[in-house]
């Protein structure tokens, strides 16, 4: 796990399973419908219950752009974010989808005062979005959000795979991001 403590945020950056996060909210990187039957949005309906898609259906069609807040069922986050990606389920999306988004789902977190906010590899499971691709669009956004975060703290991108997580790191050094060093660096 790295932190860096940007202007206004604490970024952090680890490997793990989105799932387990302990947060006020996760982002899932919906399809414009809310079905969640792939991907990682189908993997949050399974542990966290059918209600979740129940919910988001209810509030479908989401442009790309827009995201909408529902609970998080069985969960241990409190909210989900659902951003859509891609329009159709288990399309290709592209770089310009996911930074639209993951602005969607930073402005949300504003919106709905979280203060704590979980990022999975935006666009890269079913929307086939290069690892290094994702990285860059996240961080890029994350940076251009810390200028005004309103109450949103801390953020949180959980790589679940070594080659995700291996991308953030590089891409957040050529951003010019600098991990904290010491044995408390993620207070």
């Amino acid at each position: 796990m790295l932190c860096f403590h940007l202007k206004k945020l604490l970024l952090i950056i680890k490997k793990g399973n989105i799932l387990e996060e302990e947060c006020q909210a996760i982002v899932c990187p919906a399809n414009s419908f809310g079905y969640m039957r792939g991907g990682l949005s189908q993997a949050i309906r399974i542990a966290g219950g059918d209600s979740i898609e129940d919910e988001v259906k209810k509030r479908a069609p989401i442009a790309i752009g827009d995201a909408v807040v529902t609970s998080a069922g069985n969960l241990k986050a409190k909210f989900i974010i659902h951003s859509p990606t891609m329009s159709l389920p288990l399309g290709p999306t592209s770089k310009e989808n996911v930074k639209k988004a993951v602005k969607a789902a930073l402005n949300c977190a504003l919106n709905h005062e979280i203060s704590s906010l979980v990022l999975p590899a935006m666009g890269t499971g079913t929307g086939w979005l290069p690892y290094s691709d994702a990285a860059e669009v996240e961080l890029r956004e994350i940076i251009s959000f810390d200028n005004d975060p309103g109450n949103t703290r801390k953020i949180v991108i959980v790589a679940h795979s070594e080659e995700f997580f291996n991308s953030l790191l590089k891409k957040a050094s050529e951003l010019g991001l600098k991990p904290e060093t010491g044995t408390n660096n993620c207070i």
